[in-house]
């Protein structure tokens, strides 16, 4: 359903419907068969979906999942910003969106809330299992935690117990911060025993993690649509 686009110097994934959309930022898998898959469901629903290419055409397609971490690790917070932000204006510009709301994975979950908390034109944020560790790795510039204070948009978060990458009282700490927020909703997903990056499907030969997505995606989709439609 979708096709590639040039956005700028960028290109991203894009299919096209209507006048809701969605950016996707994806998990470490980058732009790869998953994460379109997911696009094109969404634009099934009546949502414009656009994907941010983290990797620059590197993905679990052509790479190994060691490759991209590596890339990863070299990521500017800036940059990727910067480029999200392109796909925003691109979102509500050229495609004529006339609400937009941001879903990220992992490190896209990371993103959506440092997008959410500096773009005010976003009608909601979901995060799914977002790395968004207190103690910041060297690449990180920002403090995702601190900084989704500032996302005046609804939020819906969706947080695995046994996410070695994000400790609980991390995500408890990030609870508080969404919680204490004068403006936008905050809806709480929460799996016990379910693994960071759930959502992955080569982490669904683990029972506790496919149930986890079976029940976390049906419910960001209802609540995409009630927010950019």
């Amino acid at each position: 359903m979708g096709v590639t686009v040039a956005v700028g110097e960028q290109t991203a994934y894009l299919a096209r419907v209507g006048h809701a959309g969605v950016l996707l930022l994806p998990m470490i898998t980058g732009i790869g068969e998953q994460i379109r898959e997911w696009a094109d469901e969404l634009a099934g629903e009546g949502i414009t979906a656009l994907v941010w290419d983290p990797f620059k055409g590197r993905s679990t397609d052509n790479s190994t999942r060691e490759e991209l971490s590596g890339l990863l690790r070299k990521m500017d917070d800036d940059t990727a910003l910067a480029e999200q932000t392109e796909l925003l204006d691109y979102l509500t510009g050229e495609l004529g969106c006339s609400k937009v709301g941001v879903i990220g994975w992992c490190l896209g979950g990371r993103f959506a809330f440092l997008l959410g908390a500096r773009d005010q034109r976003l009608a909601s944020v979901v995060a799914f299992h977002p790395t968004v560790p207190s103690k910041m790795p060297p690449h990180h510039t920002y403090d995702a935690i601190a900084e989704a204070a500032g996302i005046t948009a609804p939020v819906l978060v969706s947080y695995p117990s046994a996410d070695t990458a994000v400790p609980n009282a991390d995500f408890e700490a990030l609870q508080t911060v969404l919680q204490a927020r004068r403006t936008g909703a905050t809806f709480t997903q929460y799996f016990p025993g379910a693994d960071h990056g759930f959502s992955d499907k080569s982490r669904h030969d683990k029972a506790v993690n496919a149930d986890a997505f079976r029940l976390a995606w049906p419910q960001a989709l209802a609540f995409m649509r009630s927010t950019v439609a």
